[in-house]
């Protein structure tokens, strides 16, 4: 059974830039363009194989990156008459006041969203069901890990699976129920919680490390564990979810 998992990476290219750049402590004014666009790529390679959606704007993005990256590789300009070197304009200022631009806005929506949280513990007289709703805390299985984040994780280990070789494993033998089971049966080993990369296999191929990524979201879907990091850059750690699951059916929507 083919599965299909549809999950909001990234709102558009802008939010990813400002991830790698918030990621790598970069200065918005003084983007390494070089750098910045190969970390960009190497993410839309990351997202086509988990056949996450990658939009048009994402490949104009990345063609706007690469042209930006060729003009900054160009030889400077001669000096003129007076010995001066004429200085044109820099490649990078349009995107620059792109990505403030967007910052401000996407700044602004997080203060909206807070002011909204806040008058959303504003109760009126009136009896209905909203009012109770915040009041029963609903489960959550990321625990301030976001997609970015597992990206990254997935990212890392994928990297380790291109220096060994891996054993020849037609992609129809791995199934997600297969790895979703075996991912179960590891966290009875790890009684404080199991560290994301130990639920992949040493010598997996890059197909069984994706279905096991594909796996580990199931049981995410379906509550039945729950991620958490300790700090912005500690290492994200697998747990069993609290509370009985067995109220699902085991598709992916």
């Amino acid at each position: 059974m083919a599965y299909t998992v549809r999950l909001p990476a990234f709102e558009g290219p802008l939010d990813l830039l400002l991830h790698l750049i918030e990621k790598n402590q970069l200065e918005i004014e003084n983007i390494p363009i070089a750098s910045i666009t190969a970390q960009y790529l190497e993410y839309l390679d990351t997202m086509k194989e988990l056949d996450l959606e990658v939009t048009s704007e994402f490949l104009v993005m990345a063609s706007t990156l690469l042209a930006i990256k060729a003009r900054t590789l160009l030889p400077k300009p001669k000096p003129d008459n007076e010995g001066q070197e004429e200085e044109g304009p820099d490649p990078r200022e349009e995107l620059v006041q792109r990505l403030l631009e967007y910052k401000r806005f996407k700044e602004a929506a997080v203060f909206l969203k807070e002011r909204q949280q806040v008058h959303g513990r504003v109760y009126t007289r009136p009896n209905s069901i909203e009012m109770y709703q915040s009041l029963l805390p609903c489960p959550e299985p990321l625990a301030g890990v976001d997609m970015p984040k597992l990206l990254d994780a997935l990212r890392q280990v994928l990297k380790r699976a291109v220096k060994v070789e891996p054993p020849k494993v037609r992609a129809a033998e791995i199934r997600v129920q297969d790895k979703m089971a075996q991912v179960t049966r590891k966290l009875v080993l790890y009684p404080k919680g199991m560290p994301f990369t130990s639920a992949f296999s040493k010598n997996a191929s890059r197909g069984e490390i994706v279905v096991t990524f594909l796996a580990i979201l199931e049981l995410l879907r379906l509550r039945q564990v729950e991620l958490i990091q300790n700090g912005h850059f500690a290492e994200i750690i697998i747990l069993p979810a609290k509370g009985d699951n067995s109220e699902h059916d085991g598709t992916v929507s």
